[in-house]
């Protein structure tokens, strides 16, 4: 069942009815991509202009994750059960082949359709930018190399105490509440755990619009999504990274070396469970230069498709 939401918004309903909102971009018959927000985030959150999408021959999906913006809560979510929500969303558009990415918080969750036994046929390409790995990883410190700010917002020490996670829900409440008093306070105090590298690419004020308001509408309704991507990040994930079949799957992996948000240690550790996966690491980038990455992404994502021709390919690089 589908009804219709704001302007631009659809809103998708599971069997049982709980609901989830999605907005569709970019060229109408071209490749269909998901493109899954960070942490917090909603579906407006930044993406390519339209007449990009359209050079590039995307047809780009967003959607609130659970919690977020106009899609219903549900609680004890796990970062596998993205792939329902991308598979309700697929259906309803009639897509029986499309390509994932996810930034930050939401990388795992684009892996996860890669991963997903019901889904991962129909997952061409997934690529993963900025992200993180599992809490619980074998051999990685987790918090190396991570600003003060987010290791306070993971749960710092308590990380691997899945029972006690007050800490967590009172930070990220108080947070929520300055945000929706005013979004702007939220990316500034973002911006004080910014490397040099990602300052530079938030003097763009339209990027700080775009962001601002993407965490408006992720925090809209209450803090409830961004605690629930939280929590599910810390526990466990519901499936095995290893387990992608980059046979079946084309898996790219992209990090900016400087990253405190999400160490590139974490991309490092991916890399080396995934067999087949392609990675990246950009020297003197760090965490918000994927948003200017993911033109380039998205080129790869839809490389397979023969209804991306090359004069869109050549008009994109050269800024036509």
């Amino acid at each position: 069942m589908v009804r219709d939401g704001e302007p631009g918004t659809r809103v998708v309903e599971h069997l049982d009815g709980r609901k989830v909102a999605f907005e569709v971009s970019g060229a109408p018959d071209g490749h269909p991509v998901f493109l899954l927000h960070g942490t917090p985030g909603s579906r407006k959150g930044p993406r390519p202009r339209g007449i990009v999408l359209y050079r590039l021959g995307v047809r780009l999906v967003t959607y609130d994750r659970p919690g977020y913006g106009d899609s219903a809560r549900l609680r004890d979510r796990t970062v596998a059960d993205a792939a329902r929500d991308v598979q309700l969303i697929a259906d309803e558009l009639g897509l029986t082949r499309f390509a994932v990415v996810g930034r930050s918080g939401g990388a795992p969750h684009a892996l996860a359709c890669a991963a997903d036994a019901d889904l991962r046929h129909r997952v061409s390409r997934v690529a993963a930018l900025v992200g993180f790995a599992p809490a619980k990883a074998a051999d990685l410190d987790w918090f190396s190399g991570m600003n003060a700010g987010n290791v306070t917002g993971f749960g710092g020490d308590d990380l691997h105490a899945d029972s006690d996670t007050d800490s967590v829900e009172e930070e990220i409440r108080r947070r929520t509440a300055e945000a929706q008093d005013d979004p702007r306070r939220l990316l500034e105090e973002i911006m004080t755990q910014m490397t040099s590298a990602d300052r530079r690419v938030m003097t763009s004020a339209a990027l700080r619009r775009l962001t601002a308001e993407a965490y408006e509408e992720a925090l809209r309704l209450g803090p409830e999504g961004w605690i629930d991507d939280v929590l599910a990040l810390r526990r466990d994930w519901g499936f095995d990274p290893g387990s992608i079949d980059t046979r079946r799957t084309s898996v790219r992996l992209w990090h900016g070396a400087e990253d405190t948000f999400a160490p590139v240690s974490h991309t490092r550790w991916l890399a080396a469970q995934i067999p087949g996966a392609e990675i990246e690491v950009q020297a003197g980038a760090a965490h918000f230069d994927a948003m200017e990455e993911l033109p380039r992404i998205l080129r790869w994502l839809t490389a397979d498709d023969a209804t991306v021709s090359q004069d869109v390919l050549i008009g994109a690089r050269t800024g036509q």
